[in-house]
This record gives C-alpha cells, structure tokens and sequence, in this order.
C-alpha cells in the first residue's frame, strides 16, 4: 500500500432483512491528475485512484471508472439493500498497480 493512501468505510453494523443503507466510503489518495507542473516546469506524473468496487457476499453493488479530474480523497456515498447477514467488501484500484481493500460485515435482522 503506497505511503499515505487510507480507505475508510461506513456501514452500520445492523439492518433490517430487505431494506436499504447507506453507505459511505472515503480514499485519502493525492490523485495528481497528469497534467500539473512542480517548481522545475516538470509534469507530474498521473497518478489516481481509476476504478472503484463494492460487492456484498459476492454479489457487485456499484463500480465506478475514476479519470483524471476526480478530485483529491474521493468520497462516494450510496445505497445497497441487505438481503441477508454478509459482508460488503470494497476494493480501490490505483494507477501504479496498487489495490487498497476494506470490508465491513452487517448483520440482517
């Protein structure tokens, strides 16, 4: 995992059998875009965060492909149903070949 990089993930521990949560998730990732200058005139290289997953037991919630003009520590907040006791798992993917990870578990009442 490079330097600095941290998922964060909020899920709630429990949730009704059937019904909708929210989630919400957080990267700290500097996502140099390619195209900006250091003090030398250089371009710095591209470097983001470019796919984003979620699954639950398996099963993919969302994914989402990141260009270059995300913005620094991309945040995503969305729904998922809760069919069943599992885990959501959430999976980061860098442009260096790097792969951040997170997984919570939530239990159906």
């Amino acid at each position: 995992m490079a330097s600095g990089v941290k998922p964060r993930v909020k899920v709630p521990k429990s949730a009704a059998a059937g019904s909708s949560i929210t989630i919400k998730t957080l990267i700290s990732h500097k996502m140099e875009s390619g195209r900006r200058k250091d003090k030398q005139g250089n371009l710095i290289p591209r470097s983001i965060i470019n796919r984003f997953t979620c699954e639950f037991n398996g099963q993919q919630v969302v994914e989402v492909a990141m260009e270059p003009s995300i913005s620094t520590n991309p945040f995503f907040q969305f729904d998922a149903k809760v069919p069943e006791s599992g885990e959501f798992k959430f999976t980061w993917y860098d442009d260096d070949g790097s792969v951040y990870e997170a997984a919570k578990s939530i239990e159906a009442t």
